[in-house]
C-alpha cells in the first residue's frame, strides 16, 4: 500500500519507479482521487461544524427567547441533518475509491534493482558449487519416484485431480524429514522462532500481504469466510498485524512449515509432469519483522540462511537477483535461489527471499514506537523460503540418483531418516 502524502511530496519520483516496473504515470490521477476525497471529506466536515455552530445558536435563542429565530435556526439543523448522512456517504465513498487503486499498485523498486521487462533481465548475484561432483544429466524425478512405485500421480489424480502426487514409503519419509530439517536448522541454528499457524486466513490477512484483491484468482477459497494460505507468509506476517511494537522487540522472526495451496491460475501447460508446479505443497517460511534502517541488512541475512539448508544438503545452486518486471507485486527487492536439477540440465527456483519495506505494514497497520520517541513509524517486513520442501525433495532426488534407480540420502538427512543411507524400491 502506498502513502499519498510521500505521492503528492514527489510525483515524479513515484512515476519513474512505476515506468521501471512497466507501467503508466499514476501520480496525477492519485492525486485527482486525493483532491476527491478532501473536498468530499471538507464537506462532511463544513456539515457537522454548521450543526455544532448552530447548537449555540439556538441556545442563545432560546435564552434570549427569540422563538422565532431559534425555530429558524432549528430548520436549517434540520435540513444539515437530512444532507448529512449523504455527505458522510460520498466522503466515504471518495477514501475507498482511493483506496481500492492504491492497493492495486504495486510496490516501488529499490534503486539496485536491475531493469528488465522479465526473467530474462535477472541477473546472478553468486553461485555455490556443490562439494559433491555434480552430475550433469540425468533422469527426472517423476521418472526415479514412479519407477521406484513409491510417487504416484495417477492415484492422487483419481482422489483429487492434476497437480496432485501421493508419496509413500521412504520418499514420503524423506519429504517429512526435509521438512524437520529446514526447521531445526533455522530454530536451532539461525535463531527463528517456531510457529505453527493456522492455515485458514480471513479476507483482511490475505490482503495484508497483498495476496488481495488483485490475485483472487490464485486462491483457494474456504467458504464465504477463508482461504487457504498460498504461502504461510500470510498468517506469520499477520500476527502483527494492527498492533505498535517497541524497537526493542525488533527484529522478530518467525518459521513455520506448512501446507501451501495454489490454484495456479497462470499456469496453464507449465510444467504438467512431476512435483514442480503443485496445488498443495509443503514450505518452510522464514518471516522477519524489523526496524526501516535494518530491513536492507535482515535481507541479505534471510537469504544466508535460505542458502544454509542447501549447503548442508550439498546441492549446486544460484542466486540470482530478479529484475523490475519478474519481482513479486509487494516486492521492493527478490533474490531468488535456483537449484541445479540435472533431470531438466537447468536451474529452477526453490526460495525466494523478498524485503518489502513498509508496503505490506501499511496494509497491516503494523507499526513501532522507535525507542525515546511519542511517535510511531511502520515496520520493515521480509519473507522467504526456507525453502520449499517438496522442490528440495526432487533436488535431492535428482542430484542423490544412482545408475540403478536409488537414490542416496543426503548425511544431514540420514538422523531424520532413522540412519537409512539409501532409497529403493519396494522388492518385485
Amino acid at each position: 500500500m502506498h502513502d499519498i502524502r510521500a505521492i503528492r511530496e514527489n510525483p515524479d519520483a513515484f512515476d519513474r519507479d512505476l515506468e521501471r516496473r512497466g507501467l503508466a504515470p499514476l501520480s496525477a490521477e492519485l492525486v485527482a482521487l486525493d483532491d476527491a476525497r478532501k473536498t468530499a471529506t471538507s464537506a462532511a466536515q463544513a456539515n457537522q461544524e454548521r450543526r455544532n455552530a448552530l447548537a449555540k445558536e439556538i441556545g442563545a435563542a432560546k435564552k434570549a427567547r427569540d422563538e422565532a429565530r431559534a425555530a429558524e435556526l432549528m430548520a436549517e439543523v434540520a435540513r444539515l441533518k437530512e444532507e448529512g448522512p449523504a455527505l458522510e456517504a460520498a466522503q466515504a465513498e471518495a477514501g475507498r475509491v482511493l483506496d481500492e487503486r492504491l492497493a492495486a499498485i504495486p510496490n516501488r523498486p529499490k534503486p539496485d534493482v536491475p531493469e528488465g521487462a522479465d526473467e530474462h533481465g535477472n541477473v546472478e548475484y553468486r553461485r555455490h558449487e556443490a562439494g559433491r561432483e555434480r552430475l550433469s544429466a540425468g533422469r527426472q524425478h517423476f521418472e526415479i519416484g514412479e519407477a521406484m512405485r513409491l510417487m504416484d500421480f495417477e492415484a492422487a489424480a483419481k482422489i483429487s485431480g492434476s497437480r496432485f502426487v501421493v508419496l509413500k514409503g521412504h520418499l514420503a519419509r524423506m519429504e517429512r524429514a526435509l521438512g524437520q530439517f529446514m526447521m531445526d536448522l533455522h530454530t536451532t541454528e539461525h535463531g527463528y522462532t517456531e510457529v505453527a499457524p493456522p492455515v485458514l486466513v480471513r479476507d483482511e490477512a490475505m490482503f495484508g500481504t497483498a495476496q488481495l484483491p488483485k490475485f483472487r484468482d490464485d486462491q483457494f477459497a474456504a467458504g464465504d469466510d477463508f482461504w487457504l494460505i498460498p504461502t504461510a507468509e500470510v498468517p506469520l506476517t499477520n500476527l502483527v498485524r494492527e498492533s505498535i511494537l517497541a524497537e526493542d522487540e525488533l527484529p522478530l522472526r518467525f518459521t513455520a512449515l506448512t501446507p501451501c495451496f495454489r490454484a495456479e491460475a497462470g499456469a496453464a501447460g507449465r510444467d504438467t509432469r512431476g512435483m514442480l508446479r503443485q496445488h498443495q505443497f509443503n514450505k518452510v517460511e522464514l518471516v522477519s519483522i524489523t526496524a526501516p534502517e535494518k530491513s536492507a541488512e535482515e535481507h541479505e541475512r534471510m537469504l544466508a540462511c535460505a542458502e544454509a539448508v542447501l549447503k548442508k544438503l550439498d546441492l549446486t545452486y544460484r542466486v540470482m537477483t530478479l529484475c523490475t518486471g519478474d519481482m513479486g507485486f509487494a516486492s521492493q527487492k527478490t533474490y531468488d535461489i535456483e537449484v541445479w536439477v540435472p533431470g531438466q540440465e537447468t536451474y529452477r527456483e526453490i526460495s525466494s527471499c523478498s524485503v518489502c519495506g513498509e508496503f505490506q505494514a501499511r496494509r497491516m497497520n503494523a507499526r513501532y514506537r522507535p525507542t525515546g520517541q511519542k511517535g510511531v513509524q511502520f515496520v520493515h517486513t521480509l519473507n522467504g523460503s526456507g525453502v520449499a520442501v517438496g522442490r528440495a525433495l526432487i533436488a535431492v532426488m535428482e542430484n542423490y540418483q544412482n545408475p540403478d534407480g536409488s537414490v542416496t540420502v543426503p548425511s544431514a538427512l540420514q538422523p531424520y531418516m532413522g540412519g537409512l543411507t539409501r532409497i529403493e524400491g519396494p522388492a518385485n
